[in-house]
């Protein structure tokens, strides 16, 4: 194969090719040649006249001598030829053991280490030609779902369908490997000035590999994310880089093919080093973060339109970071979510959160959004009551706020998780209504308590032409659900007097003001005089429902 010959060559050097070139051998060869010519001058004519009666027997020393000769000549013929048949058996055996070093076993596409090795050559080579090369990073979406769902066996001959496909259309002087798992890569010569050659040729790779792929008796789909790195500018001079320098762009540019919504390709650029660098930085800074109890909630207020009375507070993540400021959760969350951080940082904010609302007004309650990732844990439910008992806060004055995605990933669990909360007192919503799937079926089946009207319908009443009809639509559903509602987003007068004509919810947003520290909210209630009663150092007043929680989290 193509991307393997480059790969089996001879050194000069080795000890077998040294053994094939053994000049003493050959010099004994030669002496027992030259000493079988000298004896046998002496003694065959002697003989041959001594068989037909006309001579004396030869010497019988020197027809000893002939004879071992004679022998060893065959001996060190035989012996030489076993000698070259090792070296032949032993080289085949260096070359495939060098070749299995360089290749990987499954798909025979060159592997890590190997592919470094080719493309510096191909690097040279190019530059010595005036070309560019081109390093191409391919990663396959969600792999790990066809092995899950079909089993390794088949993912493994997928894998192997999916190389043969990628050969097939790469040109003779690429080379093509894989970096492990469902990543692969090809390195490419091209001209300069003609990158567009290489993105129709990622193009068709795209065309081929979302055909099915019938292994197994199932049918499979693929769909692949695809980073470009090249050693030349976009002006298409020259900007010298080592196979590890490019293999490292490739590699950027895939994560942005990838974070952009996958089943697409990009190449590298110097501001996707920044925001690779940043997200590092945000990752160090979230563990840092985590440690030294940065994190913290703020608040904002969720009112009763028809008599502007407080009702509750809605918690909301900030970062107080020491080197980045205050971060807002738009950029940290999702990287928490990646990085398997979510439920350690929620539950940091919760045990704050709890610990400030227990101070408020019995009556004001507590809504805090829960990731889809914690969902997922069996335990979530208990784990929540369990802290609410530690905390001592009542279940009745919580709300938990999920997102229509969550009831795509395990609605059987979901249902269980919710129910369990439910049936201690803690409230459970919809959140950001409207932008996701859910469907009539789950809101009738699913016992959810309030639905949560997004904000990017409500921000959209300040216009004449706005979303009335929608939003109108959402509230007459949940009026026919018999679901309280909230509108989430309300910005300015104009959005809250439209809201004021569609009945009864509850509202919050900027209209009503920013959202707080815990001390600024405790010096707003204590201003209007909702502050409750301070709570007791031995773990503050019991309340109705604190001891059905104890019962459910034990």
């Amino acid at each position: 194969m193509q991307e393997t010959t480059a790969l089996t060559h001879h050194d000069d050097d080795n000890p077998m090719h040294t053994a094939e070139r053994d000049v003493v051998a050959l010099g004994i060869a030669a002496a027992a040649i030259l000493l079988l010519v000298a004896t046998g001058g002496a003694v065959v004519p002697g003989a041959v006249l001594s068989l037909f009666g006309e001579g004396e027997a030869p010497d019988r020393l020197l027809a000893s001598a002939l004879l071992l000769n004679i022998a060893l000549i065959i001996f060190g013929w035989r012996r030489y030829r076993e000698l070259t048949h090792e070296i032949a058996e032993r080289r085949r055996a260096e070359d495939h053991a060098r070749l299995l070093a360089a290749t990987d076993p499954l798909t025979h596409c060159l592997n890590r280490r190997a592919m470094i090795e080719a493309t510096e050559r191909l690097r040279a080579r190019a530059a010595m030609q005036g070309e560019a090369l081109a390093y191409c990073m391919i990663d396959l979406d969600n792999f790990k779902q066809i092995n899950d769902m079909y089993g390794h066996a088949c993912g493994d001959a997928v894998l192997v369908a999916l190389c043969d496909r990628m050969r097939a259309l790469l040109p003779r002087e690429a080379r093509l490997a894989r970096l492990g798992g469902d990543e692969f890569a090809f390195v490419m010569p091209y001209d300069v000035g003609q990158q567009d050659r290489v993105d129709d040729l990622v193009i068709r790779l795209f065309a081929s590999i979302a055909e099915p792929f019938a292994e197994r008796d199932v049918t499979v789909e693929l769909s692949v994310s695809i980073g470009l790195a090249t050693d030349h500018d976009a002006e298409g001079e020259p900007a010298p880089a080592d196979a590890p320098t490019l293999m490292h762009r490739a590699d950027m540019a895939l994560y942005h093919a990838k974070k952009q919504g996958r089943n697409r390709h990009f190449w590298f650029e110097a501001s996707m080093e920044n925001e690779l660098r940043f997200r590092n930085q945000l990752e160090t800074g979230i563990r840092r973060g985590l440690a030294a109890g940065e994190f913290v909630p703020y608040y904002e207020q969720q009112i009763d339109i028809d008599t502007g009375e407080l009702v509750g507070f809605e918690m909301l993540a900030r970062w107080q970071s020491e080197q980045l400021g205050l971060v807002s959760p738009e950029i940290f969350i999702p990287v928490a979510e990646e990085m398997g951080l979510i439920a350690p940082l929620s539950e940091q904010l919760m045990d704050r959160a709890f610990a400030d609302a227990r101070e408020w007004d019995d009556r004001l309650t507590l809504s805090i959004n829960i990731s889809p990732v914690q969902l997922r844990d069996p335990w979530f439910a208990q784990q929540l009551l369990k802290k609410l008992v530690a905390a001592g806060f009542p279940p009745q004055r919580l709300e938990i706020e999920i997102t229509e995605s969550c009831l795509h990933e395990n609605i059987g669990m979901v249902r269980t998780q919710i129910t369990s909360l439910r049936n201690q007192g803690v409230k459970v919503s919809l959140d950001d209504f409207g932008t996701g799937y859910a469907s009539l079926e789950q809101l009738r089946n699913l016992p959810f308590d309030r639905l949560k009207i997004d904000r990017s319908f409500i921000t959209e009443l300040r216009e004449p032409a706005g979303r009335m009809r929608l939003v109108d639509a959402i509230i007459s559903l949940g009026r026919g659900l018999d679901l309280p509602l909230t509108a989430e987003g309300v910005e300015n007068e104009e959005i809250l007097a439209a809201l004021r004509e569609m009945g009864c919810l509850k509202a919050q947003g900027y209209v009503y003001g920013m959202p707080e520290t815990a001390e600024e909210v405790r010096q707003r209630l204590a201003a209007c005089g909702r502050l409750g009663v301070a709570p007791r150092a031995t773990g503050g007043p019991r309340h109705l429902g604190d001891d059905r929680a104890q019962a459910a989290a034990s």
